[in-house]
């Protein structure tokens, strides 16, 4: 009998230990996909690859979202392609942080998440050391997500275990949690501001990923560096994750993701103001990272926190599905002030301002704990 016990808990901590690798390195196929684009924009615009303008770049990183293509013989094409590989890729995050929530302490909730986040920036990070390696030969960073990919996709059919929140509750005849469950007064108001905050969160994640080269190359700065400052955002956004994490299991989830967002308004307003040093443009960019990135995590930890076990896949898959639209608007909206030639400073200034809308819904937000916590903690039902 203690044979078979012990035979049970050494295979649960070997699935456990696969769904923490497993997950994370999904969350940087997804990180390495959201950056390749952005990295690559501004040689395909110098080059112009396929006769493309900043207008179709502009359409291709808001059908993009998330994805990867492997080459293109058209704007079409390259477009198309990577909408298709998005439809795929779209859940990845939502999945991947409902599964780590389930294999950490409450008291590590924060921690689970951002731990997992800093999959996607490593992920950028690879991405952006590559292009600055790769040159015009931008191709091959789309063949090695598209063959790693798809290596990752086989150890997971064989080695990633079920939920087992899932199990039990198709074990016990549980039923699906609808979305109109998050409409219900327990738990509306944070419904409300985690769909706020996530849509402004993804917005800025997406619309620096994908713009930011350009942006600094509209300002002045030569290619190599403004890809570089690519590398120093998404190493703070690393750095944020870990530090972010830390301080909200420790300090309380909604003030550290409200001062993660209030320093991201100011990072932000400070990226529209050209910079001679080399130095103080570095570090205003990490700085950037190290805050943005990690409040959007944070909003998302916090779902984790909020929400009973029941509801808590529904919530993240909410949040993510919203905070996608926003992942469109910011690409979109940052296109075009490119297209119209005021992407520098009028970007940061967008973006800075959406920063301060991020603020401003996470504020409304019950607190984890208390009467809050207690009333989200009641089954749904």
């Amino acid at each position: 009998m203690a044979s078979a016990t012990t035979s049970g808990a050494s295979a649960r901590a070997g699935n456990g230990s696969w769904t923490v690798v497993l997950c994370w390195i999904t969350v940087l196929l997804e990180g390495y996909d959201l950056v390749v684009l952005g990295a690559i924009i501004p040689t395909l615009l110098d080059t112009r690859h396929v006769g493309m303008t900043a207008g179709d770049a502009t359409t291709i990183a808001t059908l993009s979202l998330v994805g990867v293509a492997i080459g293109a013989d058209s704007v079409a094409a390259f477009a198309a392609l990577r909408l298709l590989a998005g439809l795929g890729l779209g859940a990845c995050m939502p999945v991947s942080l409902t599964m780590m929530a389930e294999h950490m302490p409450a008291e590590r909730r924060a921690r689970a998440s951002t731990l997992t986040m800093t999959g996607y920036h490593t992920g950028a990070v690879i991405t952006s050391l590559l292009a600055l390696r790769v040159g015009d030969d931008w191709e091959i960073l789309f063949y090695l997500l598209g063959v790693v990919g798809l290596a990752v996709a086989v150890v997971q059919w064989f080695k990633l275990p079920e939920s087992e929140v899932f199990v039990r509750a198709r074990r016990d005849g549980a039923r699906r949690v609808p979305f109109t469950e998050l409409l219900k007064p327990a738990y509306l108001r944070a419904g409300l501001g985690i769909w706020v905050a996530s849509f402004m969160g993804l917005l800025l994640v997406y619309g620096l990923n994908t713009w930011l080269p350009k942006l600094m190359n509209d300002a002045g700065y030569p290619v190599p560096t403004a890809v570089t400052q690519l590398l120093v955002l998404n190493v703070g956004g690393v750095v944020g994750l870990v530090l972010g994490g830390f301080v909200a299991d420790r300090r309380g989830i909604k003030g550290t993701t409200m001062a993660w967002f209030a320093v991201s308004v100011a990072m932000l307003a400070c990226l529209s103001i050209r910079m001679e040093s080399d130095l103080m443009l570095n570090t205003v960019v990490f700085l950037t990272g190290v805050f943005v990135f990690s409040a959007m995590v944070l909003v998302y930890a916090y779902v984790t926190s909020f929400y009973p076990a029941s509801v808590r896949g529904t919530a993240l898959g909410s949040a993510s599905g919203i905070g996608r639209i926003g992942s469109i608007v910011g690409p979109s909206i940052t296109g075009a002030l490119v297209s119209s030639g005021v992407g520098h400073p009028w970007g940061f200034y967008f973006f800075a301002a959406v920063a301060a809308l991020g603020l401003l819904a996470v504020t409304t937000l019950p607190r984890v704990g208390g009467n809050a916590s207690a009333e989200a903690a009641a089954p749904a039902g």
